[in-house]
């Protein structure tokens, strides 16, 4: 008997389509490598065996499924989206534990599509830290469980690579989809504004949070995200190969990339020279504000979330960060910083077509209740991720493509930015660097 964990969900739903495997099957099986391993990765708040299992087998009696895009192909939702009959808890105490009347419009999608929800996965408190820990549990990288799968989409990507499922809905505000896609060996794409519905939280942090998905393969990414974007049997885009630039600069000042993730930039950038594209080395010309906005739009849009909750079941840095984004809130509305940044890179993006960046300046840090520290520690600790707020703020789209190994057999990754409505272009390089470089696409946990 064949085991379906660890395929893609490519695999899986043309083996459901054919009738060469039940929904029931594929379910079962991930369900039992998740009883088996989850309590070394931590990934999942919630599984939903036996209701998974009953809605695979009703999956079964579709008119349809011989079209589902995703027939039978089990996903995680990060608990910060709604699934209907269940609590959304947001990595917090304070939120309500009582379970949702509808499934968030993504969710839906998925299930119209014909994936099956197995569980909700872990995330930091009201999802504002790069590393996924708090009462719920610590999302741990399955390629090193001494370190964070980083945040807040930590435990869909930790999920994802530890095989437990092949693909996982999660969302984007600084980099929540690319830091833990980045530190997990994962492919992701954050869509650019409008173009995957967001409705995350109060405001999406002021249209900065984006959903999208987490994958194995390049082509499991662009079978999610046409489904999440509902461009599923659309006439697929050509884009041209287009021209590269690369930079290796921090956009943030005073946080420097180390050599392992600059070094896996530039031979990603030397391979697709080689692969027909025009690379060549060229800076964004990013403002010395960026980092303050970015920490205003940060903080403020934690400030809105908190709002109505319980401030004594909170953390204390969850309080404080939503304390002092309280005093951004007003500024931050009336603020055209986004617009400006967007002015000022916008010529840049007609000269090159796409940017190519480290992931990450260093490896994520270690797996610890980081919930339990103060908030200055959990700020300096999220100095790893500089490469991904600038998107956020200009609502572009952005990818994190797993690209070599850091030293002791970590995945590395690189960043992908483009202009708008890029997000066929981003992934058919990413696919580029997938053929040219292929990676390992799950933990060896076994």
């Amino acid at each position: 008997m064949s085991n379906w964990a660890g395929r893609t969900a490519a695999e899986i739903a043309a083996a459901v389509r054919e009738k060469r495997v039940t929904p029931r099957e594929v379910v079962a099986d991930h369900l039992a490598r998740i009883a088996r391993f989850d309590g070394r990765v931590g990934a999942f708040r919630r599984v939903r065996g036996e209701s998974a299992l009953d809605e695979a087998g009703a999956l079964a009696d579709r008119a349809d499924l011989d079209r589902l895009p995703l027939a039978g192909v089990p996903v995680a939702v990060k608990d910060n989206l709604a699934v209907r009959g269940e609590s959304t808890r947001n990595g917090s105490a304070a939120t309500p534990d009582r379970p949702a009347e509808r499934d968030h419009v993504t969710v839906a999608r998925l299930r119209a599509a014909g994936a099956v929800v197995v569980g909700l996965t872990n995330v930091p408190e009201l999802c504002v830290f790069g590393t996924t820990d708090g009462v719920h549990g610590t999302a741990r990288n399955p390629w090193d469980v001494s370190r964070t799968a980083g945040g807040s989409s930590g435990g869909s990507a930790a999920a994802v690579a530890a095989g437990m499922v092949p693909i996982a809905l999660g969302n984007d505000g600084m980099g929540s989809l690319r830091i833990p896609a980045a530190n997990c060996g994962l492919v992701t794409l954050k869509p650019g504004l409008g173009t995957v519905p967001a409705d995350i939280g109060n405001g999406d942090w002021f249209g900065m949070a984006e959903n999208g998905p987490l994958a194995t393969t390049v082509e499991d990414a662009r079978l999610m995200f046409d489904v999440l974007a509902d461009r599923h049997g659309a006439p697929e885009p050509r884009p041209a190969a287009g021209s590269v630039a690369l930079s290796l600069r921090s956009p943030l000042p005073g946080v420097a990339v180390s050599r392992p993730y600059a070094d896996a930039a530039r031979a990603a950038g030397a391979l697709l020279a080689r692969a027909g594209h025009e690379v060549r080395p060229a800076e964004p010309p990013y403002p010395w504000w960026l980092g303050t906005t970015a920490l205003a739009h940060w903080t403020a849009g934690t400030a809105l979330d908190a709002e109505g909750l319980d401030p004594r079941r909170l953390s204390r840095r969850t309080r404080v960060h939503a304390a002092v984004g309280r005093r951004w809130v007003r500024s931050v509305r009336s603020s055209d910083r986004r617009e400006r940044l967007r002015a000022l890179l916008a010529p840049f993006f007609a000269e090159h077509d796409i940017l190519l960046t480290p992931a990450l300046a260093r490896r994520g840090p270690a797996a610890a209740p980081w919930h339990r520290r103060g908030w200055l520690r959990n700020l300096l600790s999220n100095a790893y991720t500089p490469m991904t707020p600038p998107w956020n703020l200009t609502g572009w789209p952005a990818m994190s493509v797993p690209f070599g190994t850091l030293p002791g057999g970590v995945p590395s990754a690189v960043q992908l930015v483009g202009r708008p409505g890029s997000e066929a272009a981003l992934l058919e390089v990413a696919g580029r660097l997938e053929a040219l470089r292929p990676w390992r696409r799950t933990a060896p946990l076994d």
